[in-house]
């Protein structure tokens, strides 16, 4: 797998791989990661191909995603990890 190079976006860094039957575009905000891989066609063999691929519409849906990934994390830790609350004085009986 080689990088093909990367796709300027304020927010996400945005990286594009190719392998010999693959090509892939990897997102990545600050803890999260999502890949799309597909196999290349015509019309989708080139970098500048694919930065009209990832037009508006395919940010704002992986924004989204990364959005509900924030929240299904939160949700598991808490689920899994509940606060405690943290009394300086001693428990009377």
């Amino acid at each position: 797998m080689r990088i093909l190079g990367y796709l300027d976006h304020p927010i996400l860094k945005i990286t594009v791989f190719k392998t010999d039957t693959r090509l892939s575009i990897k997102f990545e905000n600050n803890h999260f990661e999502q890949t799309y891989k597909f196999r290349p066609t015509e019309k989708t063999n080139s970098l500048n191909e694919l930065r009209q691929l990832v037009d508006e519409p395919f940010i704002e849906k992986v924004m989204s995603h990364f959005q509900e990934m924030d929240q299904d994390f939160a949700a598991a830790f808490e689920r899994n990890f509940p606060e405690e609350e943290d009394d300086d004085f001693p428990e009377i009986i």
